[in-house]
């Protein structure tokens, strides 16, 4: 069993940040921590190039069932079996963490979006308290304006078998970088297939909207009610959809909580490379060669 692993969704627009992030991995981690990485098989190529003793390259044709066709040039698959919704990119990246991070034999899996980077090492010892993996939660932090977070706690529950509506305001599980344990994504695979009557991956694709974090919170709070040790700052995160300038990205990199892993200016945000790049650097900067706050 290795410590930890990565697990990240990606896609060709999202190149440049996957480098970025992948290096941070490297740099970051021990040297058998393996980032294993999901892109459609039409990007298998120019990510190819990452493949190695650390990287695994996986492709959606080998986790999502065969039956399922995908529409071309579009997010989208069609199941025969169940054509309506449709499978659209966003839920099916979804459902690849969760199918791979099952798969894996190791202690703890990091789940990273694209755009974020590791600005810390980040060691097991981080993540594991009293033999439980950490988790996001935010208590309350989703209120009745948050409509699609409503929603997601709303499909969660359904897929657990959970009874619903839970009051508002309700917990916010969603963040761009994340701690799971894989055990507790398996058994919350096997809860869903007792619950719905369908494999899991067949209910969960079966939504239009659907958030994996919140199904893993609600399942570990409402399930197993494991009360595992919670970290709200483990990614200092820029959700704004505006791009940042240098001055910035500096000053949003000057305000790395001291805990911080991780780093993350939202992709949709459209802020250049260059600023981009200039915000790692800082962050480097402040935490110096050892990780830590100077």
């Amino acid at each position: 069993m290795s410590a930890l692993a990565v697990v990240t969704p990606t896609y060709a627009p999202d190149a440049g940040l996957f480098a970025h992030l992948h290096r941070s991995v490297l740099d970051h981690t021990s040297d058998d921590t393996v980032h294993h990485v999901i892109v459609p098989p039409s990007d298998r190529r120019l990510f190819a190039r990452f493949s190695g003793p650390r990287c695994r390259i996986w492709t959606y044709a080998e986790i999502l069932p065969r039956r399922l066709t995908h529409v071309p040039f579009t997010g989208v698959w069609i199941d025969p079996v169940r054509p309506w919704p449709p499978l659209r990119g966003w839920v099916a990246q979804q459902a690849v963490k969760v199918a791979v991070t099952a798969r894996l034999d190791a202690k703890v899996v990091l789940v990273a979006d694209s755009d974020v980077v590791l600005v810390r090492e980040a060691t097991p010892d981080l993540f594991i308290q009293d033999g439980q993996v950490s988790m996001f939660r935010v208590d309350g932090g989703v209120h009745e304006l948050m409509t699609d977070h409503v929603t997601w706690h709303r499909v969660a529950r359904e897929l657990l078998g959970v009874p619903g509506p839970a009051p508002l305001p309700l917990p916010d599980y969603v963040s761009s970088l994340a701690c799971w344990d894989p055990a507790v994504v398996r058994a919350m695979q096997e809860r869903i297939t007792e619950t719905t009557g369908r494999h899991w991956l067949a209910a969960f694709i079966s939504y239009l909207q659907v958030s994996e974090f919140i199904v893993y919170g609600v399942f570990v709070d409402e399930v197993l009610r494991a009360a595992p040790p919670v970290s709200t700052a483990i990614c200092h995160s820029r959700w704004d959809r505006t791009p940042l300038d240098h001055a910035g990205a500096i000053a949003f990199a000057d305000r790395l909580p001291p805990d911080a892993v991780g780093m993350m200016i939202s992709a949709k945000s459209g802020t250049p490379m260059a600023v981009r790049s200039a915000a790692i650097e800082r962050c480097s900067q402040i935490t110096g060669p050892d990780g830590s706050h100077p």
